[in-house]
């Protein structure tokens, strides 16, 4: 048990560093992203609610409780990693690997967040 707990606790600590690392690029290297955005097909305008998003996404996942939105968090955020990985992946740029490693410690955390809780 004290192993499933230390697992979930890192894999869920590096996606949150992942996570806070791309809503970060999102406030504050907006232009970048506002050119990944639309070499992607995608309007710019979602940018700044996408990082917000992500923040109280962060924020469900480690407030105790709320297991039903915890649920939901973990969904949202597979959706949004495999989409990303197949936006990356698409238009070449190598910044799907990224989204492999979100995926990887997204799915480990969950799966170790059923265990411990």
């Amino acid at each position: 048990m004290k192993r499933d707990r230390i697992i979930y606790y890192v894999t869920t600590g590096l996606l949150t560093l992942l996570i806070l690392f791309s809503a970060s690029m999102y406030f504050f290297d907006y232009e970048n992203v506002k050119l990944a955005f639309e070499s992607f097909g995608y309007p710019t305008y979602l940018i700044y609610p996408y990082a917000t998003i992500k923040l109280i996404g962060l924020a469900v996942l480690w407030l105790p409780g709320l297991k039903t939105l915890k649920e939901w968090t973990y969904a949202g955020f597979l959706y949004a990693f495999v989409l990303a990985f197949f936006a990356h992946f698409n238009i070449g740029d190598g910044e799907h690997l990224a989204a492999i490693l979100a995926i990887v410690l997204l799915l480990t955390s969950y799966i170790f967040y059923k265990r411990v809780y």
